[in-house]
């Protein structure tokens, strides 16, 4: 087993908020607030575990930029037309393989339920993330790479907001 990084607890804390907020702010499909936990030069993929786990790029989504986040803000707010639908995130502590100056590498179990309106609610999505996390100019802590590893082959219809 590997030993734990060393990290002190206001980094640890950091980083926990940093999930929770992100969640929220999610939760909330507050995606102008969404795009700004991420670096200018960030990463954004959605990918089935089975294309993962072979190496296969092939992604349900993948953003190469800050301004393709925003292009999918926009999208979700302005242009993609679906049924309403509102989602809850519940997260596993971040779990922190590698820390280095201003640089973390953390890995976290989530699932999201998805309540359409005058439906039940149903487990939507579930799986795990593979973050990057930096420490901004600013001080604050961005994603500069996150990797959404889905559990199931199948999803339904088709993903619109961000995991």
């Amino acid at each position: 087993m590997n030993p734990l990084p060393d990290i002190g607890f206001a980094d640890y804390l950091a980083l926990q908020q940093l999930y929770a907020d992100y969640a929220s702010t999610v939760d909330a499909g507050d995606w102008e607030r969404w795009v700004e936990f991420f670096t200018d030069d960030c990463s954004y993929r959605l990918q089935p575990r089975e294309n993962h786990e072979r190496g296969f790029p092939l992604a349900t989504l993948s953003f190469t930029s800050k301004g393709m986040l925003k292009d999918r803000a926009y999208g979700i707010r302005e242009t993609l037309f679906h049924d309403p639908y509102y989602q809850r995130h519940v997260l596993g502590a971040p779990l922190i393989r590698k820390a280095e100056a201003g640089r973390f590498e953390c890995e976290a179990n989530y699932a999201v339920f998805r309540t359409k309106l005058s439906e039940l609610t149903t487990v939507f999505n579930v799986g795990r993330t593979l973050d990057t996390i930096v420490r901004a100019g600013d001080g604050a802590l961005k994603f500069k790479a996150r990797l959404v590893v889905y559990d199931s082959e199948m999803i339904p219809n088709s993903i619109i907001y961000p995991v």
